[in-house]
């Protein structure tokens, strides 16, 4: 009777076999090489030839010459991600840049949380039992982060709702825009009507600058971070503004900044919400009067002031603010008119 049953019903043992996928991806977080035997080759689906990868994927591997049907795919039911493309290069794979995602909620789909961990269970600068030196950098932040120690500062969150910036980013993506640099826009049309936000502490009184400077704290592949500044983004197009970001990310990885492209920011943005975190605080950078923590925004069930409840998109930021010179009032209109703006009017970022 088996052998009979598998000589009439072959399509029955096929199914099953694409059922088992997900739990072979979901469980093998422990090595590479273990979980790229388990995958299907190359992503090619069981029934046809047709490689199955991301755009990003599909694009570096178009640029590099890299053939995809030789590829171990490391995302969902094998999918081809863009790191898979440039291991098969044999170029090393970049961590993920802290401010930069494709929406303030990244997690559109639980898949993302799989392939988070295809790679690695987490990051590490040394092996068990070792002490690691701090690198020039690391030293560096962790100084900075000492002196911001001695500063008295409060925290205050709002949660906004992003439907609207959502639909908005969806629209202008396709036109080279970047979450970060809508984000950024927000932030800085924001501060013009806030100049206590922007301003800094000084042994002769509150500093007042002359323009607004945006920073974007981001993560280096071999330890510590560095903020690129975003110089007076209320004078600079949404899309020019984009423009300025990838130049200035890719000239990060390359660590080709010059100084003041990084050492100028007036304030601080520090986004995880690619990592899909409900909130989380930041600590403020020396020289500066305020970060911006920036969570992910998820699905969240709502009470409306009429009384109906509905499903929302929530994303909940945390402002950290020197005392000194910003007080909660401060910090609570700010964000209040933050939140007016992503809600209600994310158009007005084009210009």
């Amino acid at each position: 009777m088996p052998s009979k049953k598998t000589e009439e019903k072959p399509g029955i043992k096929n199914k099953t076999i694409k059922k088992e996928e997900p739990e072979v991806i979901v469980k093998s977080e422990k090595s590479t090489s273990t979980f790229n035997r388990d995958t299907v080759n190359a992503a090619t689906n069981n029934n046809s030839s047709r490689v199955i990868a991301s755009p990003r994927a599909k694009k570096l591997a178009s640029q590099m010459g890299v053939d995809l049907t030789k590829v171990n795919g490391s995302g969902p039911h094998g999918r081809i991600q863009a790191d898979d493309v440039l291991k098969a290069n044999g170029q090393p794979v970049s961590i993920p840049w802290i401010g930069e995602g494709s929406s303030p909620a990244s997690l559109s789909s639980a898949n993302l949380r799989v392939e988070s961990k295809s790679e690695t269970s987490g990051k590490s600068f040394g092996n068990p039992g070792e002490t690691v030196q701090f690198n020039t950098l690391q030293k560096a932040v962790n100084k900075n982060m000492e002196s911001s120690l001695d500063v008295p500062c409060f925290r205050v969150g709002y949660s906004i709702n992003t439907d609207k910036l959502d639909n908005f980013y969806k629209k202008v993506k396709q036109n080279g825009v970047t979450m970060t640099a809508l984000l950024v826009k927000a932030v800085a049309k924001t501060l013009k009507k806030h100049p206590q936000v922007n301003s800094s502490f000084s042994e002769n009184g509150i500093s007042y600058p002359e323009n607004i400077n945006i920073a974007v704290a981001v993560a280096m592949e071999d330890g510590g971070l560095i903020t690129p500044v975003l110089k007076e983004p209320c004078n600079t197009d949404l899309f020019e503004l984009s423009r300025a970001w990838k130049d200035l990310v890719k000239r990060s990885r390359a660590k080709q900044l010059e100084p003041d492209e990084y050492s100028t920011g007036t304030f601080t943005l520090s986004n995880l919400g690619m990592f899909g975190v409900d909130r989380f605080d930041a600590i403020l950078p020396p020289g500066t009067g305020a970060i911006l923590a920036i969570a992910s925004s998820k699905p969240t069930v709502v009470a409306n002031s009429d009384g109906s409840i509905s499903v929302k998109k929530i994303m909940q930021v945390n402002l950290t603010a020197d005392h000194r010179v910003i007080y909660g009032a401060d910090g609570a209109s700010f964000l209040k008119d933050l939140s007016y703006l992503i809600e209600n009017e994310p158009e007005i970022l084009v210009s």
